[in-house]
């Protein structure tokens, strides 16, 4: 079984490629959750952020955007102290902006998902690269989102990050065309965005 070489033989990237990467979300918290962690990863490895996923989860209220968006200054110093987090403030006070931002605009749009599935007119975008050279860190899309979502007060949500959200959430199949989750995924019957 082929997989595209990114996910190496590390057992929970494996899964994480496996059941996850590209698998089309459209659950709320859910997508806060691959927000939040999206967000928090800015500059570092994927795979830091997966190892510590679920300190996330515990210390981000199951990755509730209601409870998070409380998240006060004397809160934001015991995540500080957390040392299954990544330690850093900026990073973790635009956590509670993030998801006050992300009610704020499940509220205009009807749900978070229905926004940010319009920058890909509500399905995949799928491509079919051969290898991972070919697979770009951002596109028009994600920049449009990136400027969207910096508008609406969210914090770093770069170009490349929500490039990479977009790929994690399934709003983009690029896996490459010979990974056996690439065809599960839908490939050949998408759009593709050039």
């Amino acid at each position: 079984m082929e997989r595209c070489p990114w996910c190496g033989s590390d057992p929970l990237y494996v899964a994480y490629h496996d059941e996850e990467w590209g698998r089309p979300i459209h659950d709320e918290r859910r997508h806060f959750e691959f927000l939040l962690l999206e967000t928090q990863q800015a500059g570092l490895s994927w795979r830091c952020v997966l190892g510590k996923r679920e300190a996330y989860r515990r210390a981000f209220a199951g990755f509730d955007p209601e409870k998070v968006a409380r998240f006060g200054p004397a809160r934001i110093e015991r995540l500080l102290a957390d040392p299954g987090l990544i330690r850093n403030r900026r990073k973790l006070e635009a956590a509670a902006r993030n998801a006050r931002a992300f009610l704020a605009t499940a509220e205009e749009f009807g749900s978070f998902d229905a926004y940010i599935w319009r920058f890909v007119e509500g399905r995949p975008l799928v491509n079919a690269w051969r290898s991972p050279a070919e697979v770009p860190v951002t596109t028009e899309s994600s920049d449009a989102l990136s400027k969207d979502l910096k508008s609406r007060g969210f914090g770093f949500v770069g170009s490349t990050t929500m490039y990479a959200h977009m790929q994690a959430i399934g709003m983009v199949n690029d896996h490459l065309a010979s990974c056996f989750r690439w065809a599960e995924l839908g490939g050949g019957r998408g759009r593709k965005e050039r």
